[in-house]
């Protein structure tokens, strides 16, 4: 498939999905979601992939969604789809792959959202966080309201949601959105050190921590821990396990496979 609103990319076993729409400062429409959901569907079925990054440019990671397409929303049937559209954002969620979201300059509305459906918020300094949905109108529809009050916490998460202020990276490091703040001219160079470092690590046992935490988040904390040990279980039978052992018996670099 020929994308025209993303761009895609693999290097060394690292995905990158780049949002492409500059002029739009990357803002969605139906057909970047679609765009986004076809190639992380891709992604889940190449073996040659261990991480995904996705990005945007130096102005925006994405500026929310395009009102040009919502303002001609007139029916309850075209605001369906729209709405369906924006499941994407799921597929990113799912992934059973680390995915590293690299914010440069604006993450506004469905910026924020989909950055929040990553595994790690990598920002530069001169990134902007925001649900501003309020202020056309509407509330977050991209998982906004139950993402933002998990991660941050209820009482800001309404502060933010109900004013539709926004915040800078080091404010969305203080609230822990962002797990690393670094410097635009050097951002995308350290969000793919923290890659090439996560691709090197047993993807087997990445996987199984990735639906430990995702799936445990939302269990009380015994159904938790006991799925958790489930997952644990798992592994041992893995010959990265093995391999992980043995090398740190040896004083070696272990070689995962990946089985």
């Amino acid at each position: 498939m020929d994308f025209t609103t993303i761009l895609y990319e693999k290097k060394d076993r690292i995905a990158t999905v780049t949002l492409n729409r500059p002029k739009a400062y990357n803002a969605f429409n139906s057909t970047v979601f679609r765009e986004i959901e076809h190639v992380f569907s891709l992604i889940e079925k190449d073996d040659e992939v261990l991480v995904v990054v996705i990005t945007g440019n130096d102005k925006a990671f994405a500026a929310g969604a395009d009102l040009t397409q919502v303002a001609g929303i007139d029916s309850a049937n075209e605001a369906f789809k729209f709405v369906r559209d924006i499941d994407a954002f799921n597929r990113v969620e799912d992934l059973k792959k680390p995915v590293i979201a690299a914010v440069r300059g604006l993450a506004l509305g469905g910026g924020c959202e989909l950055s929040m459906c990553c595994d790690i918020i990598i920002a530069a300094d001169n990134a902007i966080f925001g649900q501003p949905e309020i202020n056309v109108g509407f509330i977050p529809g991209g998982g906004g309201t139950q993402r933002l009050p998990r991660l941050i916490g209820v009482p800001r998460a309404k502060d933010l949601i109900y004013t539709g202020d926004k915040f800078d990276a080091n404010e969305a490091f203080r609230m822990g959105l962002v797990s690393r703040v670094y410097p635009l001219e050097t951002c995308m160079e350290e969000v793919y050190k923290l890659a090439k470092n996560i691709s090197e690590k047993p993807p087997l046992a990445i996987r199984a921590a990735k639906i430990a935490i995702n799936d445990g988040i939302n269990m009380d904390m015994r159904s938790a821990v006991a799925y958790e040990a489930r997952c644990f279980e798992t592994l041992f039978w893995t010959e990265d396990q093995t391999e992980g052992a043995k090398a740190f018996v040896e004083k070696r670099k272990p070689n995962f496979q990946g089985r």
